[in-house]
């Protein structure tokens, strides 16, 4: 399959926004398709059922990273052998990576199904929300197959320079959720938004299968698998999924604490999770492009365009955030009273969105810096750098505020603290790496 776009030697500014636009696009469909269970369970079943929302949400997330996470680290190997144009490994490495993504999803779906309660129990789910969370997540988890093979071919296009169809595909998939879950809480209650999900999910899968039959934009021959390239796959996929599952463990811890303070609390803290979005894709959006872009750029030894692409990723995306910063910290209480109409909840969620403020600048800082040492072939790095803000800074500190008189203000507080401290680790990382010549490892696998 031809390379859509050529990294390495065109215009910086007009590849990167050719795949961050479309990308970046593509997230804000998939918030809006987040949004738009929250909408509705918030607005016909009320706050209680928003809370088992809530509690469902960490599950949810984790999930959802792992399948983004581990298909990235396929787009690292794949992004390298484009950029060092080998046709023969970038096809044996679509046919591996297929297969061993089908059966690990098929895994992972029974396994949760069988440990959803203990999961539940462990997230200290209250007892009046335990109920309609586990009978949500116990239909939603039906679908997981169809999420991490969707994810997967994303990727797979991603590393090809083609992100306008993931927008595209992410668009239908809304617009089927925004149409579906009315009717299917009507006839099934709480657990018919999950249902809704569900079919939309497979309906969405789907689509792409067409649309890939008939392009036939690569070549996927099972016949290419080689069982040699597990381990390299494995070695860049499992450190980039655990990597992007990291938000999403902390936000289980949070979501833990913040449930001590009540179920208005804890309303609160799944509404700015939904609001928080609209700042974290963007910059979600900018790692997984520049894993690609990087990938390519490393794979062709054009490490002095790593470097253009990271300052205009940085310059262009902090710009970005700053203005969704300032749209979302004025509009708190409007944007809360949308899912749930009580004056309380909206006080906490724009308090919330006050302190931490400038954190979400410096988090779309971090991810371009993340998404570069990803490209670079060092996930690992990446990795422990999300470890150390997150794991040793935030779930501590957040703790250690709550516990000791600061209350929910503390948990806020350690969120903005552990931004300040990712920008500066992921920077210092990412450029360490650059100025000591140190370069990813391009052995054949």
């Amino acid at each position: 399959m031809p390379v859509k776009m050529d990294f390495i030697n065109g215009n910086t500014r007009k590849c990167l926004f050719a795949m961050a636009l479309p990308m970046i696009a593509a997230m804000f469909l998939n918030m809006a398709y987040n949004l738009v269970d929250s909408l509705w369970i918030g607005n016909l079943l009320g706050k209680t059922a928003y809370a088992a929302l809530t509690n469902s949400t960490p599950i949810i997330l984790i999930l959802n990273a792992i399948a983004m996470g581990a298909t990235n680290g396929v787009a690292i190997l794949l992004s390298q052998a484009i950029g060092a144009k080998d046709k023969t490994k970038v096809e044996s490495m679509i046919a591996t990576s297929f297969l061993a993504a089908a059966a690990f999803a098929l895994g992972m779906t029974v396994v949760l199904e069988v440990a959803l309660r203990p999961l539940l129990t462990l997230l200290k789910t209250p007892e009046g929300t335990y109920q309609m969370a586990y009978e949500y997540l116990s239909i939603y988890l039906l679908g997981y197959i169809t999420v991490y093979l969707y994810c997967y071919f994303t990727a797979v296009l991603r590393s090809f320079g083609n992100t306008v169809f993931q927008m595209a595909a992410m668009l239908v998939c809304t617009l089927l959720n925004a149409l579906l879950d009315p009717l299917f809480i009507w006839w099934f209650g709480f657990q018919g938004t999950a249902a809704a999900t569900l079919l939309s999910q497979f309906l969405c899968l789907f689509f792409m299968l067409l649309y890939l039959h008939k392009k036939k934009l690569f070549s996927l021959r099972i016949s290419a698998f080689r069982k040699e390239q597990i381990l390299p796959l494995m070695k860049k996929s499992v450190p980039s999924a655990f990597q992007q599952s990291i938000p999403a463990i902390c936000t289980g811890f949070l979501t833990s604490l913040v449930s001590g303070y009540g179920i208005t609390a804890l309303a609160a803290y799944g509404i700015m999770g939904k609001l928080e979005t609209i700042l974290f894709y963007p910059a979600m959006a900018l790692n997984m492009v520049l894993t690609s872009i990087v990938g390519q750029c490393a794979g062709g030894r054009r490490y002095d365009r790593v470097r253009d692409y990271l300052r205009s990723a940085v310059l262009y995306g902090g710009g970005l955030l700053a203005a969704l910063s300032l749209l979302v910290i004025f509009f708190a209480r409007p944007f809360s009273r949308m899912f749930v109409n009580s004056e309380d909840t909206a006080e906490i969620v724009s308090r919330c969105f006050q302190i931490v403020g400038l954190g979400y600048i410096l988090n779309t800082v971090t991810n371009c810096f993340l998404g570069g040492m990803n490209g670079l072939g060092k996930p690992m790095k990446s990795m422990f750098c999300m470890v150390f803000y997150y794991m040793i800074v935030r779930m501590p500190a957040a703790w250690l505020l709550s516990v000791f008189g600061a209350g929910l203000d503390g948990v806020w507080t350690a969120v903005l603290i552990s931004h300040v401290a990712a920008a500066i680790a992921a920077a210092a990382v990412t450029i360490y790496e650059l100025r000591t010549g140190r370069r990813p490892s391009l052995k054949p696998v």
